[in-house]
């Protein structure tokens, strides 16, 4: 027998389901793409990547084909390039073990990089009509603040009882149409800040809302303290070109460019620090020749503040790749083909905006000669 809670939800489903360009698609492909990049992404943002994605990668075979580099370059600026990765690495376990075809086995799904709990629930359920409950942020809000969840979120305490609610709930033959309902009634009336009660179609039933805590669900955590790291990067030059490397494949922005450099250690100066780093990493010594410019960034668990410096190289020593996949010179022109995360990326702006502004100021100078 369906819950009321559950039949509210869906007749509200149909007349204010979402309209996104995955929906609709007899594609499990497609619904696997997009559950993966929603993960800690909102939608917004994910829908042009994901047009951009389909298109160029349109079957499982086209991605297990694609270089490891243009993946990543396609999927720059979404963030957690795990993700990217991972599908890269699904798409050819796929190819090699299932013909190609996005198993639609559960427990084999569980096994495929990337995908866990709740991507495989996904999947199941929308892609291949299977009774498979989900959990992501959005849902969880929804089932702590109707049934009234006063657990701390995240504890595995609270995962355990919002996963029974889920499944508890689940509509026979209609878990696609309910996990879908339960992701956008979260994403659009049941936000974290100032829900719009009046107009939710459970809002008789919300456990929470009757006792005037809804904001206090799910049960906030105490915050840590967020570390902040003072970084040096160089922008090492010669015969017109700069030198970047390309990052380990595990690890924090695996698999991208980035120009070498740092963490400032105790008893350091930005400039010793910087000396110290390109050595380790390059097996050279370098002088600064000015700043390129200061950039900030927060990542999940910490935040930087970076020192970019023009660098040349002392000596005839050339740089080796020590601890990086690889290294390249490239002109400032050419950094654009290179997949990098958000922070390098701005480094390269500020040097193709630099180099730019100097390429004016000198036809500027060209031209005023030829006045004169």
């Amino acid at each position: 027998m369906t819950s009321s809670f559950t039949e509210r939800l869906l007749c509200w489903y149909r007349e204010h389901a979402r309209d996104l360009p995955w929906r609709g698609r007899d594609d499990p492909y497609a619904i696997w793409v997009s559950e993966v990049m929603l993960q800690q992404t909102q939608v917004e943002t994910v829908v042009p990547y994901f047009e951009r994605w389909m298109q160029r990668f349109p079957s499982i075979a086209d991605l297990a084909d694609a270089d490891l580099q243009e993946v990543l370059a396609l999927w720059e600026g979404l963030g957690y390039y795990g993700r990217a990765r991972n599908l890269h690495r699904a798409a050819r376990l796929i190819v090699e073990k299932f013909g190609g075809q996005l198993p639609d086995d559960i427990k084999t799904l569980r096994r495929l990089p990337g995908i866990g709990r709740y991507t495989a629930g996904a999947i199941a359920s929308i892609a291949f009509g299977q009774d498979e409950a989900v959990l992501d942020g959005n849902v969880r809000r929804v089932m702590a603040r109707v049934f009234d969840v006063a657990l701390p979120a995240r504890s595995s305490e609270c995962e355990h009882r919002l996963w029974e609610l889920a499944v508890a709930h689940l509509p026979p033959g209609r878990a696609a149409d309910y996990n879908q309902a339960l992701m956008d009634l979260g994403a659009t009336l049941c936000t974290p800040r100032d829900p719009q009660c009046a107009l939710c179609p459970v809002a008789e039933l919300c456990r929470a809302r009757r006792l005037g805590v809804q904001e206090q669900r799910p049960l906030p955590q105490a915050r840590k303290n967020v570390p902040h790291y003072i970084v040096t990067a160089a922008v090492i030059q010669e015969d017109g070109k700069v030198l970047i490397a390309r990052r380990p494949q595990k690890g924090l922005l695996g698999g991208l460019w980035e120009f070498p450099g740092g963490k400032l250690q105790a008893g350091e100066d930005l400039a010793l620090c910087l000396q110290r780093e390109i050595l380790e990493e390059l097996g050279v010594k370098v002088r600064l020749e000015g700043r390129v410019g200061v950039f900030r960034h927060a990542y999940t668990h910490f935040r930087v503040t970076l020192h970019a410096f023009y660098c040349s190289l002392e000596g005839a020593q050339k740089p080796r790749s020590l601890e990086h996949e690889a290294i390249q010179w490239v002109t400032c022109e050419e950094l654009s083909h290179y997949p990098m995360g958000k922070i390098d990326r701005r480094i390269a702006r500020a040097l193709a905006s630099k180099r730019y502004m100097q390429s004016l100021s000198h036809s500027s100078q060209i031209a005023t000669d030829a006045h004169h």
